[in-house]
């Protein structure tokens, strides 16, 4: 990497850095410039300096929002609100008691279909975006239960719509009444002027919330099975210039007129929905329908296991810690030090920012995955400074071949390590479910949060660290 090079990344970094600071912002930040606000903020010695000098008067907060982050690009939406997830340690929830009417399921099958019903609300959960929540069953004589621990959510109106509702979706015709001369408008059509199709959930390969790029309202996409796609071509290919009418629990949704054949397997679903309507639905319509009915016994809600205070104390130690780290390594590699804490206050922005984004929970396990990653990528600095050390010994021409060699022959060191570690993090988050490795919530997202640092500590550690050093980092015998 030469100097040019190095000096468009690091353009490119900057531009990285700016963004993630945003997006770590809260979503309301009020902002308060005023003479009084300002000079409270100041030592009590200077309180009175500040009040003669301050040139601003007093006036009302500003107040600053952030909005939610949405990227459409070749017909997919991103979409984040950008708020943190915690679970159930850290902000609390609520624990859930649903029985599962088995009345209508054979003895001999009611074991698999309340594990089917356990899959199916645990799908509903994650794919809602609550991560580290637990589903178990309970069995005692006919009574077949699910108690299901939820982190975030208290409110038993959103609890029962998550987990309890069956979404049924399915797309019916529309049938001309022998007594209309004409297609009837939208809105004297009845319910009653649509027939049922073939086409039902089912047939559903994926669904997401998105928003609409000329409306900007959340919209349901879906994309159909190879089935589903011969199907809904062939019901729109016999419906051109019909109503093609959604209807989900047996509610009619929408009724877009057909334009024409549509070949490539995807609808769109738009009924004035909220972004949280939108989310939950197309999480339920993922998860497909429940076995059997299901119903809430009882609900409590869950105060989180450790106080703020214990959080507190946590993210305290986790900073003096970084602190003393980066003032050791100023203190024993001098310019090349104040290098290295750049690259880790870089790191925990991009960090930070990559929770959101992904976005995972945070618990206290997972705090700790975090801290201890940022120990991981001191270690990388340091294995190339020492490289460094070595090579400047050996009189290389150019600052460039100086750091190229270093970081080449610190690299068979730091793959080694960090892959050891990736491995350790993939037995501890036993993504397959096998029984004989661990299921806990909080140990898995230990392992994700500190496999995320690992991938980012590569990254700052083999490429920022690299700019810098061939932007700032003049050697002696050079």
């Amino acid at each position: 990497m030469n100097f040019s090079q190095a000096l468009r990344s690091y353009v490119i970094l900057l531009v990285i850095a700016v963004l993630a600071l945003v997006l770590l912002l809260p979503a309301t930040m009020k902002v308060d410039f005023g003479k009084q606000s300002v000079c409270q903020t100041v030592p009590s010695f200077l309180s009175s300096v500040c009040q003669g000098v301050y040139p601003l008067a007093d006036s009302a907060p500003l107040t600053l929002t952030r909005p939610p982050l949405k990227i459409s690009l070749f017909g997919s939406t991103f979409a984040r609100d950008l708020e943190y997830r915690y679970g159930l340690d850290v902000r609390g929830g609520s624990e859930v008691t649903l029985v599962a009417d088995m009345s209508n399921i054979s003895l001999s099958q009611r074991a698999s279909a309340l594990e089917s019903a356990k899959e199916v609300i645990s799908r509903r959960i994650n794919l809602y975006g609550l991560s580290e929540s637990t589903v178990t069953t309970a069995v005692s004589n006919d009574s077949y239960r699910l108690i299901a621990a939820i982190p975030g959510i208290t409110e038993s109106s959103q609890i029962t719509s998550l987990i309890g509702s069956t979404a049924q979706l399915g797309f019916r015709e529309y049938v001309q009444p022998a007594t209309a001369s004409a297609i009837a408008s939208p809105s004297s059509m009845l319910v009653s002027d649509f027939v049922p199709t073939d086409l039902t959930g089912k047939d559903l390969q994926e669904v997401t919330a998105q928003f609409d790029s000329s409306t900007n309202l959340p919209v349901i996409s879906l994309q159909f099975t190879e089935e589903g796609k011969k199907k809904f071509a062939q019901i729109t290919k016999r419906n051109i210039g019909k109503p093609l009418a959604i209807f989900l629990d047996e509610y009619p949704i929408s009724a877009p007129n057909v334009q024409s054949e549509i070949t490539d397997g995807r609808a769109q679903i738009s009924g004035n929905f909220t972004t949280e309507e939108a989310k939950s639905l197309s999480a339920t319509l993922n998860a497909g329908a429940l076995p059997a009915p299901i119903s809430v016994l009882s609900q409590r809600t869950v105060e989180a296991s450790l106080g703020d205070s214990s959080i507190h104390n946590s993210i305290r130690a986790g900073v003096i810690g970084i602190t003393l780290v980066i003032v050791f390594l100023i203190a024993l590699y001098g310019l090349k030090g104040v290098l290295a804490a750049v690259v880790v206050v870089f790191y925990a922005i991009l960090t930070l920012t990559m929770y959101k984004l992904i976005p995972l929970t945070l618990t206290l396990p997972g705090i700790a995955g975090f801290l201890l990653s940022v120990g991981m990528s001191v270690d990388t600095i340091i294995l190339v400074f020492e490289r460094l050390r070595e090579e400047e010994t050996q009189g290389h021409s150019t600052v460039s071949r100086l750091i190229s060699k270093s970081f080449g022959r610190a690299w068979g060191s730091i793959k080694d390590a960090n892959a050891v570690t990736l491995v350790s993090a993939f037995v501890l988050a036993n993504p397959f479910s096998w029984v004989f490795l661990n299921t806990s919530g909080m140990v898995r997202g230990f392992a994700l949060t500190l496999a995320l640092g690992i991938v980012l500590n590569l990254f700052t550690g083999m490429l920022v660290l690299r700019v810098l050093l061939t932007l700032f980092y003049k050697p002696k015998n050079v």
